[in-house]
């Protein structure tokens, strides 16, 4: 029986169905840093990933989180901002925690795959010591390509093509 050409895009959907991996991005607010990442993960790895993201007390989604990505090229305007309980009963092949306190207060996932961490600073916190005079913009700038960069190696890593 020949199969037809509709029924080969059938067949390639149920194959990155099936190999799909679901990736899990944690923060305090669900405001920046993990709706970034979320943005830029989902981006870099297609219809490899399903990619989430939640906090351990939810904020809101910043405005300013959606203007940086939106000068990337990325609309991250459809992102909510959601519990980390949400998500418990899900099968994640990867857990990652974007900032120190979501590390230490993420809920018990059974079934992650692989807890992953790595901090980034708060781009909701402008004029450190570090970065005296840094507006809010130019830091929320600043952490999106330091998540941008991140995200493609991480992909790259994990889910090769």
């Amino acid at each position: 029986m020949a199969l037809h050409a509709n029924q080969v895009p059938a067949v390639a959907n149920y194959q990155s169905i099936i190999f799909m991996k679901r990736i899990l991005v944690l923060c305090t607010g669900n405001s920046a840093r993990s709706q970034l990442a979320q943005g830029y993960l989902q981006h870099f790895a297609g219809d490899r990933a399903e990619v989430y993201s939640a906090g351990v007390d939810p904020k809101g989604v910043n405005p300013v989180a959606i203007q940086v990505m939106a000068e990337d090229g990325l609309d991250i305007s459809h992102h909510t901002s959601n519990h980390a309980d949400e998500y418990t009963g899900i099968a994640f092949d990867y857990v990652i925690t974007v900032c120190d306190n979501a590390r230490e207060q993420c809920p018990y996932f059974p079934s992650a795959g692989e807890l992953v961490h790595h901090s980034f600073s708060d781009p909701g916190h402008t004029g450190t010591p570090e970065r005296p005079g840094e507006d809010l913009v130019t830091a929320f700038r600043r952490v999106r390509d330091e998540i941008k960069e991140y995200s493609r190696e991480f992909i790259h890593q994990k889910l090769p093509i």
